[in-house]
């Protein structure tokens, strides 16, 4: 017996093959670097520990204690009646709605707390309690004040003059605050959407009140005993999810394009092989550009610059996890090292000085890889610690911004001596232009004097575009890293669709050489290689980090407005996708996309087959409400065609399912375009 026993406790757990668990060059070689040295990384965790069964159908309950109630599809599926109830009489469909609400709000909470943390820093400028954060781009200001009320104008003595822009922002930060938790009316930002679809939303009652009150409300709702319909459950899910991308989330990116600037396209690279030998590497890794512009003003400081030189390192070299990671790219070029999944790997390369992590998306588990190595592991948010011994924890604050920077910095710097000799950094990477928003796409497509959204509409009337698809999102180890999102893009786009992209997603993408102009003519259908040649823009546009999806709306708003494709967003022959998901955040996206009007479609796994009819009502039945409908397909090809049939349906509507003749315009027809 004892003999037994001794070999079960000898038994090796199981390790992922590294050619299977990525597409990456750079991570396979990390991972089986990780194994040789006994780490642990999220790519073995993910074959050792299997997902549960019932939550994959999404029919669990644990909201109260005389659960978890467990409610599995019977085999062979359901025929006739469902009489499967948990305790309190929930059925599967009540229960699958609850906890997809449950991760609309806590997707929404995760976004706007984001959102407000960057309000709070704003009103802090404007009230002139800051010095180390100045307006950056006051046109942005200009631009999004008439959204919340306020004037830019002021009539004196019978002419109109330009306000104090002092007051602008002091106006707009205080009202934008209390889009947090006003008592009365609805979100401002709901009527920069087009008016048909800002008219559902009324007859529909689903326009958020404030930011909290509706996460509150899903918390509430999906309580014990509470809301048991679930198409009401859903309503309010719409609601929530709203207040996300019409509200936190998008005035997280327009405050933040005021404070930072608004991205502008420019050059960079991506992957792992970023991180440099002889430089000290320190890795910015979380959501918040409120911590990660400070460092990087403090890393290319001179005093900064000189201090690493005189402790023996030719300079600094900045690099970005995650979202963090496309927030310092779209700004200032800062190369992203990795994506979600290669957080771990960083560290392991043995070249990573120090890691400084603010909130979202931070495995727990670096503490326990940082231990084997010099690396130093900084916390600093008051939400976000961690429990290990090993890690820092310096408290950012807004107020000496500049000076908690440098202490960062200055640690990594004093870390770089104590690196072993063992490094090992992945000579993969690959050049890439980030950095496009709403106003650089317009800008790119008509230039200074006739920036416009029109050239888009008629590309794609014409043909020359067959439509637009956003693909955003994370990674999931339960998927081939970065697989699903290549070979989804590269599909598209060879069928001429135009791929505007965020996130780990943006991410992949460079990491794999998709975010140059010359992709196109190696990847492309002839209309969009053809439309992207003359531009010079990349077929797959990086609009910025998870908050920034509201970038695709409102480029989406801009496509409506500009005419020929319809009133409503709903009518564009575009599609939305996340074909890697894995947060909450990314259910609150995609649940408020739908409620804009869009169809979106996930990869690896919607938790829903356990509730039919409630499965059937996402898929089906809200789009007769919105326009928009939910969809999965975890197969990379038949997801991009779904997405495909989904436009060419869209452009079968509009008329223009055929290609328009094209016309050779002289001097005076482009002229007449004035008109």
């Amino acid at each position: 017996m004892a003999e037994v026993k001794d070999k079960k406790a000898a038994k090796k757990p199981k390790l992922a093959d590294p050619v299977a668990a990525s597409m990456d060059l750079a991570t396979q070689e990390l991972i089986k670097r990780s194994q040789d040295l006994g780490i642990d990384t999220v790519f073995d965790r993910a074959v050792q520990m299997k997902p549960c069964n019932i939550g994959l159908q999404g029919t669990c309950c644990k909201n109260c204690a005389m659960g978890p109630c467990r409610l599995p599809l019977p085999k062979g599926g359901i025929e006739g009646e469902d009489t499967r109830k948990g305790l309190c009489g929930a059925t599967a469909n009540t229960i699958a709605a609850r906890n997809f609400a449950r991760m609309v709000a806590a997707g929404t909470s995760a976004h706007s707390d984001h959102g407000r943390n960057v309000a709070e820093v704003f009103l802090s400028v404007a009230r002139k309690e800051t010095e180390d954060y100045k307006i950056k781009d006051p046109a942005k200001l200009m631009q999004i004040a008439p959204s919340f009320g306020v004037a830019t104008t002021v009539e004196e003595d019978g002419e109109t003059k330009t306000r104090d822009l002092d007051e602008i922002t002091l106006e707009v930060a205080e009202i934008a605050l209390a889009e947090w938790g006003k008592s009365e009316g609805e979100l401002m930002y709901l009527k920069r959407a087009p008016e048909a679809l800002y008219e559902k939303w009324v007859k529909h009652g689903v326009r958020p009140r404030n930011v909290d009150r509706e996460v509150v409300e899903i918390m509430h709702r999906t309580a014990m005993g509470v809301d048991q319909d679930y198409k009401n459950i859903i309503k309010q899910s719409s609601r929530c999810s709203l207040a996300d991308g019409w509200g936190g989330a998008m005035m997280a990116t327009d405050l933040q394009d005021v404070l930072f600037g608004a991205p502008t396209p420019l050059q960079s690279e991506a992957n792992l092989g970023i991180m440099k030998e002889d430089q000290v590497n320190l890795i910015v890794h979380g959501h918040e550009p409120v911590l990660s512009e400070m460092i990087v003003a403090a890393a290319q400081s001179t005093e900064m610059l000189d201090y690493a030189k005189k402790k023996g390192a030719k300079g600094i070299q900045l690099g970005g996890i995650c979202c963090t990671a496309n927030e310092v790219l779209q700004r200032h070029g800062v190369p992203p090292a990795g994506t979600f999944l290669q957080q771990e790997l960083a560290i392991v390369t043995g070249a990573c000085d120090a890691m400084v992590v603010d909130v979202q998306c931070i495995f727990q588990n670096l503490a326990n890889v940082a231990k084997c190595f010099h690396t130093k592991l900084i916390t600093t948010h008051p939400i976000a610690k961690m429990e290990q011994d090993n890690v820092i924890h310096m408290e950012f604050d807004e107020h000496h911004a500049m000076d908690d920077a440098k202490k960062i910095v200055t640690m990594a710097i004093d870390n770089f001596a104590n690196r072993g000799a063992d490094v090992i950094i992945p000579r993969h990477k690959e050049p890439q232009i980030a950095g496009f928003g709403v106003e650089s796409i317009e800008y790119h497509l008509g230039g200074s004097f006739r920036g416009t959204y029109y050239t888009l509409n008629d590309n794609i009337i014409n043909g020359r575009i067959r439509g637009l698809a956003g693909v955003v999102g994370c990674n999931n180890a339960r998927t081939k890293h970065n697989e699903e999102h290549i070979l989804l893009v590269k599909e598209l786009i060879k069928n001429d669709v135009l791929v505007l992209s965020t996130g780990c997603s943006a991410l992949a993408c460079g990491t794999h050489g998709l975010l140059t102009p010359e992709t196109a003519a190696v990847y492309c259908g002839p209309g969009l290689a053809e439309v992207c040649e003359v531009v010079g823009i990349p077929p797959v546009l990086h609009l910025g980090s998870c908050v920034d999806n509201t970038r695709i709306l409102l480029a989406a708003t801009e496509v409506v407005k500009a005419g020929g494709l319809g009133n409503d967003i709903s009518d564009l022959p575009a599609a939305g996708s996340a074909p890697e998901w894995m947060s909450e955040k990314a259910i609150a996206i995609g649940q408020y996309f739908v409620t804009s009007g869009v169809y979106v479609v996930f990869g690896y796994h919607m938790p829903l087959d356990g509730a039919p009819e409630f499965k059937k009502y996402l898929y089906e039945d809200i789009e007769e409400l919105y326009g928009g409908k939910w969809d999965c397909e975890p197969d990379p090809i038949k997801h991009a065609h779904k997405i495909i049939d989904h436009i060419d349906k869209k452009r079968a509507a509009l008329g223009i399912d055929k290609a328009r003749e094209r016309v050779l315009m002289d001097m005076a027809s482009r002229q007449a375009l004035d008109a």
